[in-house]
């Protein structure tokens, strides 16, 4: 039952016109009271694409580590 959800959630967030999906631990840079973002899942505006690697990548968390 648990790989049908995840198999249907996938299929769901693939489908999107407008956004894209991004997979892996990602993370924002931290803010001056040192509070970040960590996911492993990023539903992206594609219209924003390009520029979201440059702001929230891998690099990201090592840095906040």
């Amino acid at each position: 039952m648990k790989q049908i959800l995840l198999l249907v959630a996938a299929l769901v967030l693939t489908n999107c016109t407008a956004h894209s999906v991004k997979l892996g631990k990602k993370c924002t840079v931290a803010d001056s009271s040192g509070a970040y973002e960590k996911s492993y899942i990023w539903i992206v505006d594609k219209a924003t694409n390009g520029s979201f690697d440059q702001k929230i990548n891998k690099e990201n968390c090592k840095k906040n580590s």
